[in-house]
């Protein structure tokens, strides 16, 4: 969108963790204001004097939040909302530094478990999940003296099994919600 840049391309404008996103990591998408599709809340922030996050406009939470974590796009968007007030109450900078230990976590995953049909699962868990959590599941996988023994399919099942486990515990489903 002509007029619309980020500095920041870990978290969006609206809330989207842009650095957990499987568009972005196959090179699908240029990022916010970058790919090739217009977004109307990229035309609101230009229109409120390019703001830089959502939160920081005078009419947030506006008409545009009322059901935008309902539904799952091409990545997760059932924590847009939290994710923006937990980067407004903690601050952006703590915020990434977060998001980059996430995206490294990411990498870790789809470097050594995806069978070839993991990656949304690796990043819709990556993305729901608390950093605590998602260091637990990265404790019990590394600790697991016989998980390189096992073929590579059970190797990604168990891993995607110990990440189920821990959504389970809080009802989070790790699948991507399509409106009907």
């Amino acid at each position: 969108m002509k007029g619309f840049e980020r500095k920041n391309q870990l978290f969006s404008l609206c809330g989207l963790n842009c650095g957990l996103c499987p568009m972005l990591l196959g090179n699908y998408c240029g990022g916010c204001g970058n790919g090739n599709q217009s977004c109307k809340i990229a035309k609101c922030s230009l229109e409120h004097g390019k703001i830089e996050y959502c939160y920081e406009c005078k009419q947030y939470p506006c008409e545009k939040y009322q059901h935008i974590d309902e539904y799952d796009y091409f990545i997760t968007s059932r924590r847009r909302k939290a994710d923006l007030e937990r980067a407004q109450s903690i601050g952006i900078e703590q915020y990434n530094l977060e998001q980059r230990e996430k995206v490294q976590t990411l990498s870790y995953l789809l470097s050594n478990y995806n069978d070839g049909r993991r990656k949304n699962f690796f990043c819709v868990a990556v993305n729901l999940l608390e950093l605590s959590e998602i260091r637990e599941a990265i404790k019990q996988i590394q600790s697991n003296d016989e998980l390189s023994s096992l073929p590579f399919k059970e190797q990604c099942l168990y891993v995607v099994e110990v990440f189920q486990k821990i959504a389970d515990r809080r009802n989070i489903k790790l699948k991507l919600i399509k409106k009907k």
